[in-house]
């Protein structure tokens, strides 16, 4: 699990496709702090570590998550929001993040307000999405939480299959979010106990 505070934004340093997807990625975090098999939020998704070097660590990426995600359009220099997994006893300065993306969400609109910054995204999959009758956006709520490429953000406002965020002038230099333009696509994770009540109330 993850919290959705990101502490380091780092790039993709490599691709590589035989037999599979090798993603490595370029990082600030220290080589011996990273365990193979450990767990990094990559911009919203859960992947494992499976090698590592000095500045560097890579992981394997499945045709599933390559579907669902926006690493298909990743390449050589991408920017990435990192996060490793949460420890007993860590503070939980965001909210409860899986690392498991629900959909690719998209910016339709950017504008500065005072220091911060309003940003509306559109829910992947609107009303008649494959999430549902009335698809995703029925379990954002305003004053409740997202994940967005991996960052924890509190919604604004809700409007059909779109919803507001403002994004604060340290997030904006601390993450990617400070480069989103509309039309940008963004992994958009929803707050995981809106999912289970969700299910609950259709008995699913």
């Amino acid at each position: 699990m993850f919290s959705g505070i990101i502490t380091d934004k780092g790039s993709v340093r490599s691709v590589e496709e035989s037999g599979g997807s090798r993603f490595e990625f370029s990082t600030g975090f220290d080589a011996n702090s990273i365990a193979t098999g450990a767990s990094i939020c990559c911009s919203g998704v859960c992947l494992t570590v499976i090698d590592k070097g000095e500045g560097w660590f890579a992981a394997n990426v499945s045709a599933e998550t390559l579907v669902r995600t926006t690493l298909r359009d990743w390449g050589e220099g991408s920017a990435v929001n990192f996060e490793g997994a949460l420890k007993m006893g860590d503070e939980l300065g965001g909210h409860m993040v899986s690392g498991h993306v629900d959909g690719v969400a998209t910016a339709v609109s950017v504008a500065e307000e005072g220091e911060s910054r309003r940003i509306v995204f559109e829910t992947p999959d609107g009303p008649d999405g494959p999430d549902g009758p009335d698809g995703l956006h029925r379990m954002i709520a305003a004053k409740g939480s997202v994940a967005v490429d991996g960052v924890s953000l509190t919604v604004n406002e809700v409007e059909d299959s779109r919803f507001g965020v403002n994004v604060i002038p340290h997030t904006l230099r601390t993450t990617t979010l400070g480069a989103i333009k509309p039309g940008d696509r963004v992994n958009l994770e929803i707050d995981i106990l809106a999912r289970y009540v969700a299910r609950l109330l259709e008995g699913k």
